[in-house]
């Protein structure tokens, strides 16, 4: 009997629950399991995403990390977790970047905020579930990986204090050579309103646009 797919992901281990009361995670500091073995620091660093007009978001402590794998059941070596952290803080810092430049064709992205956020893992976007079936289907062109992770973003806008929902999709890619971890993001602004379709419409025509001329003018040097 052929075996069913699993399409579910893997899950990022950091817990994404934020307190109401002050828009953080609530992540622990003081470690939970006995059998942590070495001391890790709870400092906390600051992000470059605004929070509001005078603060930004602040990632997870190695400690708070290591609870949320404990908390997980994944068992992760201590000295592993600065890494990990630093890969975490690494990729959120490019989804920001992302957004700045999806903001920068309607609002000019000045003022912009992360308002909130909520990490989904569970939950396969439709743009993520369309790739996975490409992927079944014309495997030597796409994945059908699904991303390990899911976030949903809301940013505001300063000019107009309107809030938009960007999905972000994180992908785990082939490792480098040297065994340097590769990682791919999808970011764009989710289907929510009739702005943001025609945003989406407008930069997959121009990203058509500009393969057709970039493979026309591969085509035109080969024939020379």
């Amino acid at each position: 009997m052929k075996k069913a797919v699993d399409d579910t992901p893997a899950k990022c281990p950091v817990q994404h629950d934020v307190d109401p009361r002050n828009q953080m995670p609530t992540l622990q500091q003081h470690p939970i399991s006995m059998n942590q073995a070495a001391s890790l620091s709870t400092e906390r660093v600051s992000s470059t995403i605004p929070r509001d007009d005078s603060s930004t978001w602040d990632y997870p402590s190695p400690q708070q990390f290591y609870n949320a794998l404990v908390r997980k059941g994944w068992e992760t070596p201590e000295e592993h977790i600065e890494s990990m952290v630093d890969i975490h803080n690494f990729l959120n810092e490019k989804a920001w970047e992302e957004v700045v430049k999806w903001e920068r064709r309607v609002d000019g992205a000045t003022g912009l905020q992360l308002s909130r956020f909520k990490g989904r893992p569970g939950d396969i976007s439709p743009k993520a579930r369309m790739f996975m079936f490409a992927g079944r289907l014309f495997p030597s062109r796409f994945s059908s990986e699904p991303p390990f992770d899911r976030h949903d973003w809301i940013v505001k806008r300063a000019k107009t204090g309107e809030e938009v929902r960007y999905v972000i999709d994180y992908y785990s890619l082939p490792d480098e050579p040297n065994g340097t971890p590769v990682f791919s993001l999808d970011v764009r602004p989710a289907l929510d309103s009739f702005s943001s379709i025609k945003e989406r419409i407008s930069v997959a025509a121009e990203e058509g646009w500009a393969n057709f001329h970039q493979n026309q003018g591969s085509s035109s040097q080969t024939s020379s």
